[in-house]
């Protein structure tokens, strides 16, 4: 085993998703029950939209570029193109990962706009996109080598 370029952006792409997901899991599962919880509305309420705010800015700046970049060029190394995304095994595997990479950031952008009118709402998109965000893991462990 050796550890070259590749195994930098194989390493930056981990990381990015084990924050991205797990950010979620520790957000949704720890932080925001507890703030729920053991504060009141007024403070609550604001306290829960700066964390998740701030969340959001790190995934949408930092995170998922991060993801995007590093993604692509572990694909174009192991030499699957657009069209091998149609292919039996890997190929198809990926393309499942793919898709619930878009469905996770979709249903994550419609929570955060949906929260910001109407936090109540908001909730069944969280789940989902939460749902989707794990499940990228799961296809992710069935693509390693």
């Amino acid at each position: 085993m050796s550890v070259d370029g590749w195994s930098l952006i194989r390493f930056l792409h981990v990381l990015a998703a084990m924050v991205f997901v797990g950010g979620q899991l520790v957000l949704s599962g720890m932080v925001l029950p507890i703030v729920r919880k053991d504060l009141e509305p007024e403070r609550s309420g604001p306290l829960a939209r700066k964390t998740a705010r701030l969340f959001g800015h790190t995934a949408n700046i930092v995170l998922l570029p991060t993801l995007i970049v590093t993604g692509l060029a572990l694909m174009s190394h192991r030499g699957i193109g657009w069209v091998g995304l149609g292919e039996e095994g890997y190929g198809r595997l990926l393309s499942i990962k793919l898709g619930m990479v878009v469905l996770s950031v979709a249903l994550l952008a419609t929570h955060g706009i949906i929260a910001m009118r109407n936090p109540a709402k908001a909730k069944p998109f969280a789940v989902a996109g939460l749902t989707a965000s794990v499940l990228i893991v799961v296809f992710a462990t069935a693509l390693v080598p």
